[in-house]
């Protein structure tokens, strides 16, 4: 259970704290004078790179044990905050939200959590563990958006910048809790090497379209975490509108990231997918469809919210129904390479496409098309292990 906890810990501060970046797009970009695409590229670089890196700090932590990993990544994690407060230009704050934060994330984020988790929990129990780890992701948007609004509030984004630095390093004590010590202390080494574990991944179709699926959540929670208070002021509501909405997804995915966890113990994982893409697109087109109001804006936050990270622990547990659990950081971090690259084009097109023509309507519409894409591909995967000839023993 301590290692749940601080797991949990860890999940929530690295996961709330990102969440909340969105509402430093408008009061940054003015004081600097810089338009939406500076933010926006610097956030969907961190993204990027969070993706492209996960399966090394994967591998890493699937050797050496997650907690070192984590430790390293709550240090990255507040320099990297410490650093935006302080940026003067827009490459020292693309360095410090995309490549430092880009980098404590890939450190301190699902893969690496799940991954020891994983190798300390039963197959039974593994799916539920996982969802209340997402869970505890969830809270730490429901519970730190409001936080970083009022720090922003009293005391200015620059100063509001700096208190989160320091809750942000509550990790590192955090990261003590998750004793996972990796496959590489165990008596005897690995069953099966990294190579092999590859090769296998590879070959399988199915690996390759829940990464297709996953590009479409990382898309979409990051265009919407990025641009969406941005938006609904566009539209003639309030910074506090965006806030709560952000913070509705945040508190209806602690029930969804739950259930979602519990459900994939007791019905097809894949098909649970689709029906979370599916229910994803819908919410987008109330939302485009139905006047815009107060109201309109936090239906649809709980409906996206109920989704919001319920495809993590349903993604990350068909990675080790298939696979296992040895390599289960690596591999699922290689799956999450996917989410971060439709992460990056999330962040980037929403800013891009708004200099350029002064709406988001085209990035809404991208949104859907993308959940109709997963909706589908996520259907043929087959969830049964792979087969594995036995290794002749050694003489």
């Amino acid at each position: 259970m301590v290692m749940l906890a601080c797991g949990g810990v860890i999940l929530t501060l690295s996961l709330g704290i990102r969440h909340g970046f969105g509402l430093f797009l408008k009061p940054m970009s003015l004081d600097h004078g810089w338009g939406r695409e500076v933010f926006g590229f610097a956030v969907a670089l961190q993204n990027l790179l969070w993706g492209l890196t996960q399966p090394f700090t994967g591998a890493i932590a699937d050797r050496y044990g997650a907690g070192r990993v984590l430790l390293v990544g709550g240090l990255l994690y507040a320099a990297g905050i410490v650093c935006m407060a302080n940026a003067a230009t827009p490459l020292v704050f693309t360095l410090s939200i995309g490549v430092l934060i880009g980098l404590g994330m890939s450190c301190t984020t699902f893969n690496i959590v799940f991954g020891g988790l994983g190798r300390a929990y039963p197959p039974e129990r593994r799916s539920v563990v996982l969802g209340i780890s997402s869970a505890a992701g969830s809270f730490g948007q429901f519970a730190l958006l409001p936080l970083a609004l009022v720090l922003i509030s009293t005391l200015g984004w620059y100063q509001a910048l700096i208190a989160l630095s320091l809750i942000a390093a509550l990790m590192i004590p955090a990261s003590l809790g998750v004793y996972d010590k990796g496959y590489g202390a165990h008596a005897g080494g690995a069953h099966l090497s990294l190579k092999e574990a590859l090769a296998e991944a590879f070959r399988h179709k199915g690996f390759w379209l829940l990464g297709v699926g996953y590009f479409t959540c990382g898309f979409q929670i990051v265009f919407i975490g990025t641009h969406f208070p941005a938006y609904l002021l566009d539209q003639g509501l309030t910074a506090r509108d965006g806030t709560v909405a952000l913070a509705l997804i945040g508190l209806f995915n602690i029930f969804g990231s739950y259930l979602a966890g519990h459900l994939g113990n007791r019905f097809s994982k894949t098909w649970l997918l689709s029906g979370v893409y599916a229910s994803r697109g819908l919410a987008i087109v109330l939302l485009l469809v139905l006047p815009l109001s107060p109201a309109s804006t936090y239906l649809f936050a709980a409906m996206f919210g109920f989704t919001w990270l319920g495809t993590v622990p349903l993604t990350n547990g068909v990675v080790a129904g298939i696979f296992g659990v040895q390599h289960l950081a690596m591999l699922s971090g290689i799956v999450f390479m996917f989410h971060q690259l439709g992460a990056f084009f999330g962040g980037w097109l929403g800013g891009y496409i708004y200099d350029h023509t002064g709406s988001y309507q085209i990035v809404w519409l991208i949104a859907i098309g993308l959940s109709v894409i997963s909706t589908l591909v996520n259907l043929p995967i087959e969830e049964k292990p792979v087969h594995r000839a036995a290794k002749p023993a050694a003489a």
